[in-house]
């Protein structure tokens, strides 16, 4: 039996009305001496028919790691750790800590053998739970007239990934 994540929304958020519902992780990510794969549990592995088919993937996965009180409680950030961004509400940015710990990625798959999907590269931790996956249709991601912040086109400072930032880490 798979992981199982019951998100309780009011226990949460201390208070508000009782929503509650499950995601059932239906792999996880793995990462060993530079190759990174997802692996499907054995119940799900009848969902990758036809993802072969496809040059990329897009991976929601659990933030495991940021899974607190404390971190789930953070609205507001400097984004990409750098304190010359602007404060910015976390659901105007990428930021790990959110109050629900939902990643996403686009992976591109370099293979798929049973139920392991190897792909080049996740911006998740090894063994973060994969809680669904959807393949990449271009005509679904491109949008005409979008636009960004000056913020998002500044270079990312680097920081160890295990922990999020200080900056991150505003209330």
């Amino acid at each position: 039996i798979s992981l199982i994540f019951v998100v309780n929304i009011a226990q949460c958020n201390q208070g508000g009305p009782m929503d509650s519902f499950q995601v059932f992780a239906v792999g996880k990510v793995k990462k060993d001496s530079g190759i990174t794969t997802i692996e499907i549990y054995k119940e799900y592995a009848d969902a990758l028919l036809g993802l072969d088919q496809f040059s990329h993937v897009t991976v929601l996965y659990w933030l495991h790691k940021n899974d607190t009180l404390e971190k789930r409680s953070v609205l507001r950030v400097h984004p990409r750790g750098n304190m010359s961004n602007p404060l910015t509400g976390v659901f105007a940015c990428h930021s790990p800590c959110r109050p629900n710990l939902i990643g996403l990625s686009i992976c591109k798959i370099l293979s798929i053998k049973g139920n392991v999907i190897r792909i080049d590269s996740i911006d998740a931790f090894n063994d973060s739970p994969v809680i669904d996956l959807k393949s990449y249709i271009p005509s679904r991601g491109t949008l005409q007239n979008a636009f960004v912040p000056k913020w998002v086109t500044r270079p990312h400072l680097s920081y160890p990934k295990e922990k999020s930032h200080p900056s991150e880490i505003v209330k």
